[in-house]
C-alpha cells in the first residue's frame, strides 16, 4: 500500500481479491471527518497477482496529478495506466 497526502485529503493505493483475480483501487479519505471513497484503477487490467496489482494501483497513485475538490482523483489527459 502507498499514501499520498494532500491538503485536506490522505489517498491511498490497495488490491484486494475479486474472486480469483485482484483488483487496484485507490482510497481518498477526507481529513478531519467523513468517509473514505474507493476508485477502481486500471479497470481493463486483471490482475493473477496481489503484489503485482499492488503495484499498479501504487503507480496510478503516483501518476495522479491532484485531486479535485470533491476528492475525485485527477489524472493526465489520456491517462490509460498502461506503460506500452
Amino acid at each position: 500500500m502507498a499514501e499520498r497526502e494532500f491538503d485536506n485529503y490522505l489517498a491511498r493505493s490497495g488490491a484486494t481479491l475479486e474472486g480469483s483475480r485482484y483488483a487496484a483501487w485507490l482510497a481518498v479519505t477526507p481529513r478531519g471527518h467523513g468517509f473514505p471513497a474507493y476508485y477502481a484503477i486500471c479497470e481493463n487490467r486483471s490482475f493473477r497477482d496481489k503484489d503485482v496489482a499492488e503495484a499498479a494501483a501504487a503507480k496510478a497513485l503516483a501518476d495522479m496529478t491532484g485531486l479535485e475538490p470533491d476528492g475525485t482523483p485527477i489524472f493526465p489527459e489520456d491517462y490509460t495506466g498502461f506503460d506500452d
